[in-house]
């Protein structure tokens, strides 16, 4: 008995995990690794067209990246993108703590949680293109909103939303907003929802005001979801093309002040110089690492210093 008990090979379940594993790296290494690696190559090498005839591909080395910054439009892009980031993420990240913090809070006993939060997360199902047309059908010159501020005494004249730099970012960034804030809300809530009610109570106890207990209790327990939240959303606004090329029909008006990094990129793949395409795409993908360490850095040593 014992020596059949020896003979028994024995089983390793921990293959199976691996040979799981296999579809997904098979996936990723041919639509996303093999892409990026391609990328990286091409944006070494002149390759465009010039009418029919295509010039190209020739190696030319750093010539790609020199022509971008000596232009001056990536620099400028990049302000633009980052500017319309931050006007769309302060508003939404500010509502989504409030909001997520009244939905958890315990002594509320709100009714109907339910279907609010289902109202909160629908923006986000909506597709950008209609929240573009939508938006530009609104605040046209001859739209509902001005109609409605000139027939209530608030404006004389029209407001040219769509042919001012401050209504055209602003507007693009409300939509940004509109559409986050619920699936950002819905994060935040999982994280409060996971702290201990009891240190809530303690501090209740203690005297503790609900601001203080905000921002003494709530915000450093939920700060792995905060840092998750804003790397996430300035991946996002890095990447931000949909709305603003459909708002603006792909010109970043007015005077280019809405043109993103990635519009930028579209126009250099509509005109197939994929050499300028390719090295722009390696800027983006370099400032993209570069912010989201400087976030990642800046927040988790903060939470180490305390």
């Amino acid at each position: 008995m014992k020596a059949s008990t020896k003979n028994k090979k024995h089983i390793s379940y921990a293959k199976w995990g691996y040979i799981f594993l296999i579809p997904f790296f098979l996936v990723y290494g041919v639509f996303s690794f093999i892409p990026m690696i391609s990328t990286f190559y091409y944006s070494f090498f002149e390759n465009y067209m010039s009418g029919l005839k295509v010039i190209g591909p020739t190696f030319v080395g750093f010539d790609n990246y020199i022509k971008l910054f000596q232009t001056g439009d990536l620099l400028k892009y990049t302000q633009n993108t980052l500017i319309m980031w931050v006007l769309g993420f302060v508003p939404q990240i500010v509502v989504a703590l409030l909001i997520a913090a009244w939905f958890t809070n315990t002594r509320l006993k709100l009714k109907c949680s339910g279907f609010f939060k289902t109202v909160i997360y629908m923006p986000n199902l909506i597709m950008a293109s209609a929240f573009s047309m939508l938006f530009y059908t609104l605040f046209a010159n001859n739209g509902p909103v001005n109609m409605l501020l000139i027939s209530n005494g608030v404006m004389k004249e029209s407001f040219h939303f769509l042919t001012s730099t401050i209504g055209a970012r602003g507007l693009i960034a409300l939509m940004n907003f509109l559409m986050w804030f619920g699936n950002t809300t819905i994060l935040l809530m999982a994280g409060m929802m996971g702290i201990d009610t009891a240190l809530f109570e303690a501090a209740e106890v203690d005297g503790a005001t609900p601001f203080q207990v905000f921002s003494k209790i709530t915000i450093p327990l939920i700060r792995p979801i905060m840092v998750y939240v804003l790397i996430t959303s300035l991946i996002g606004g890095l990447q931000m093309f949909d709305i603003p090329q459909i708002f603006t029909n792909g010109k970043g008006d007015p005077n280019r002040t809405t043109m993103t990094l990635i519009m930028y990129l579209n126009n250099h793949l509509f005109s197939k110089n994929y050499g300028m395409a390719g090295a722009l795409s390696v800027i983006i993908f370099i400032l993209t690492s570069v912010l989201s360490l400087f976030v990642f850095k800046a927040l988790t040593s903060q939470r180490k210093a305390r």
